[in-house]
């Protein structure tokens, strides 16, 4: 069963951070978006339990020695494409109201990390530095348990499967990492257009994957999406499909602190928490995770 949050947007971690839009270097952009998601509904629930997690978080990070959200400061923006309390919002509408904020706190000076809400989002949010960078190349890393690379499903081409595909369509390289669940139409495609994938089950016993991972980005910029059910479900079962065999939490750390201090991260969105009744480990792990995110921005741009 899944669990029900109030809308009203909590600012991340809370009273701690004075959350000054002027001087914030990091923009959180709750977008509690849920139209197609066709299993385990409840991501549209996703953004305020998180940020209500976050009340729980140490401003102390200790891997990284500081008090990171002091340092850098957090900026909560309100929720946009809210489909909550049954509200109906169409795909290229959300698609709409996404890029449009995003262009703007980008355009004045922000890191937005973007949480979800169903991992169609991301689409909206890609366009956007696409936008921003004009015809500049970046690559879109995706953390993820599946490929999302079908053409359409259920009758849509911006199902939350579709996102990938319609991200390969705008050009961009991309890169899928911790994929365990694929249908034949997108191994298919992996194989005719020779996507860059490192599968889960690889991940597991190649020690070397980090290093080959990062590798194997050919640009500077980047792009990070993470749909939660990328993560092994036993620290985040809180999920739409929670497939087995996912990264662990110190593997994945390892490879962002690394994809942070070597390429140019210039956004981060994570998707996908379906938040379960009487259990706050998925929304606490989430929420740490996004402190991280930041965090490795903080060290790698010297703020």
């Amino acid at each position: 069963m899944s669990a029900t949050y109030p809308t009203s947007t909590l600012p991340f971690i809370g009273s701690e951070i004075e959350p000054d839009y002027t001087t914030a270097k990091v923009a959180i952009l709750p977008i509690p978006y849920e139209a197609t998601t066709t299993y385990r509904r409840g991501c549209v629930n996703g953004p305020s339990a998180i940020l209500d997690a976050s009340q729980q978080l140490e401003c102390y990070d200790e891997e990284l020695d500081r008090e990171t959200g002091l340092e850098v400061g957090i900026y909560t923006h309100e929720s946009i494409a809210d489909t909550g309390n049954g509200k109906k919002i169409l795909p290229l509408d959300m698609l709409k109201v996404t890029q449009e904020t995003v262009e703007k706190l980008v355009n004045d000076g922000k890191f937005v990390i973007a949480i979800g809400g169903e991992h169609s989002i991301t689409n909206g949010i890609v366009k956007a530095y696409q936008k921003i960078y004009l015809d500049e190349k970046f690559t879109v890393i995706q953390i993820d348990a599946h490929g999302d690379l079908r053409y359409e499903y259920e009758g849509s081409i911006y199902n939350h499967a579709c996102v990938m595909r319609r991200i390969i369509e705008m050009g961009l390289p991309t890169i899928q990492i911790g994929i365990r669940a694929i249908c034949k139409e997108e191994a298919d495609l992996i194989k005719e257009k020779n996507l860059t994938v490192f599968r889960a089950r690889e991940i597991a016993i190649q020690p070397d994957w980090i290093e080959r991972a990062i590798a194997s980005i050919q640009t500077q910029r980047v792009f990070l999406t993470i749909d939660l059910d990328g993560i092994d479900p036993t620290l985040i079962p809180g999920v739409g499909t929670p497939e087995p065999g996912g990264i662990n939490w110190y593997s994945l750390t390892a490879f962002l602190r690394k994809l942070f201090e070597l390429h140019e991260v210039i956004g981060c969105d994570i998707m996908e928490l379906a938040p379960i009744v009487d259990s706050v480990v998925s929304e606490f792990t989430a929420a740490k995770l996004i402190y991280k995110l930041m965090g490795y921005q903080a060290l790698a741009q010297g703020w």
